[in-house]
């Protein structure tokens, strides 16, 4: 092949072992200048795993990574990026405590002679920032930000490097329907200027509008990989699980329209967030709640439970008011919470499956002291009951795919046999088939009568598992639709303030 015509990255013949346990199998792939190539696969199918060696963060046990033909040995990432391959990754990479132009340059900033140039720093960070559509100070904390406005700080520190290759895990699990059209403008100025994009998602609407091709992994080896035009959503589906997926949402359940309610909150207020939202939530009933990033679902949720201190409104629990000051208190009404942040405030990272398992719920398995056989049943029966798939016992929650971290996470809530189940953006960066089981999940949980509050960002969710959805506009409560109501088109223009009650009119109510 010609130097002209060659891809600038390449992966040859890429197999990656942990130990015994084998989890790339002799992997392929060429990424052209101004292209972008998808990445598909389940949760646990090796895509992290090939990136990562891609861009520098893991050598292989054999194969070869090469740019412009030529075979090179990245030690590190920054020895790749200093050949022009950079990732965004779908874990974010930030220093919380550090401003965001100290993030953009961390590592790399300018300087004016021995000294430190920030304004330089500033003026660049501003001017990316700007170009992303980003309104965000430059000098403002990085943990005092938004999850969005973070995974955006995270594109302009990648895109202010000379990029060659770009490696995008999962970019818009946290963005605004806005941020993502602007990232997929930046996306087509990067292909006009000849970068190769390597692009992971798992939403495949996404895949079918900016896809030139695209690779398919399952349980690490290469299934499929050709141009993307004339693919279909089914047929990437069916390649990435191996098997149709049929019946994507479960039957919706009738629910009866005298069914009792188990949970109420009256004129909950959050200050800068929530103002004044009230709302009932059935047995048997999936209430979703609606509405963009930001409209304040979670800050309502999270009041509710206790886990905001600045807040007001009242709290029922089958008719009876009760006071919630701390996630314990709702755990002793029966109310489970699957937090959306998964990896920073639902599992402790660091420590062992069974452990993590166990935590919310431990004083069932103290007699006095921890009953570990009982610990061990319990562990079996999550394994088997949700689909955890492992390659050993002896991990961290840290160690497990994304797909089975969220498994992990849904049977440490179920552990104190809830009642009410609060799931926050159930299924944020995780495969189809892995959605499909939560989705079934969850009808199986009305069906044993649970109720469900379901926060999602994907309107299919909303549409397809709720009898009621909530939606919010910037802190207001705008309307509760059922029926026939609850349609895309009705969502978005409650969620967009154009329908819906206002403030003055939800606190006369």
């Amino acid at each position: 092949m010609s130097r002209q015509n060659q891809p600038l990255l390449s992966a040859r013949g890429i197999s990656r072992s942990f130990g015994q346990n084998q989890v790339l199998f002799d992997i392929d792939l060429d990424l052209a200048p101004g292209e972008v190539h998808a990445l598909l696969g389940e949760n646990g199918a090796g895509k992290s795993t090939l990136v990562r060696i891609l861009s520098g963060y893991l050598s292989p046990t054999s194969g070869d990574v090469c740019l412009e033909g030529e075979v090179r040995r990245y030690r590190n990432s920054g020895e790749a990026e200093a050949d022009g391959v950079v990732m965004i990754h779908q874990e974010l990479a930030l220093a919380g405590q550090l401003s965001v132009e100290e993030n953009i340059f961390l590592g790399r900033e300018l300087r004016r002679g021995p000294f430190l140039d920030r304004r330089a720093m500033r003026e660049r960070a501003s001017e990316t920032l700007a170009e992303l559509e980003t309104r965000v100070d430059p000098r403002a904390r990085v943990k005092d930000l938004s999850t969005s406005a973070q995974q955006m700080v995270e594109i302009a520190k990648a895109i202010t490097r000379d990029v060659r290759v770009l490696i995008m895990d999962e970019p818009t699990a946290a963005l605004t329907e806005h941020e993502v059209g602007v990232l997929f403008e930046l996306i087509a100025r990067l292909r006009k200027r000849g970068v190769a994009i390597l692009y992971i998602s798992h939403k495949l609407r996404e895949i079918e509008q900016i896809a030139d091709r695209v690779t398919v992994l399952r349980d690490g080896r290469l299934i499929d990989s050709g141009p993307m035009a004339g693919r279909s959503k089914e047929e990437m589906a069916r390649l990435m699980v191996g098997r149709e997926i049929r019946d994507m949402y479960p039957e919706r359940t009738t629910l009866e329209s005298d069914a009792p309610v188990v949970l109420e909150a009256r004129d909950m207020v959050v200050p800068g967030a929530v103002k004044h939202a009230s709302f009932t939530l059935r047995r048997g009933e999936v209430l979703g709640f609606g509405g963009v990033v930001g409209a304040g679902r979670t800050a309502l949720i999270e009041a509710l439970l206790g886990l905001r201190e600045r807040r007001q409104g009242q709290v029922l629990r089958n008719g009876q008011p009760v006071v919630l000051r701390h996630l314990r208190d709702a755990v002793g009404q029966r109310i489970a919470y699957l937090t959306e942040d998964r990896k920073g405030k639902g599992l402790v990272l660091n420590m062992g499956l069974r452990p993590n398992l166990t935590l919310l719920n431990l004083r069932a398995y103290c007699h006095p002291l921890i009953d570990r056989r009982q610990e061990e049943q319990a562990f079996q029966e999550a394994i088997e009951r949700f689909d955890i798939r492992l390659r050993t016992e002896a991990l961290t929650a840290s160690e497990l795919s994304g797909g089975n971290q969220q498994k992990l996470l849904l049977a440490k809530v179920m552990t104190i046999d809830p009642e009410i189940v609060i799931i926050n953006e159930p299924t944020r960066g995780i495969d189809v088939g892995t959605k499909h089981q939560i989705y079934h999940f969850v009808r199986e949980l009305t069906d044993a009568g649970c109720s469900v509050i379901l926060i999602s960002s994907e309107m299919s969710e909303l549409i397809g598992l709720s009898h009621r959805v909530a939606v919010m506009c910037a802190g207001v409560l705008t309307g509760v639709l059922e029926g026939e109501q609850i349609n895309e088109q009705e969502i978005i223009q409650y969620a967009s303030g154009i329908k819906g009650v206002g403030v003055d009119e939800q606190r006369r109510a």
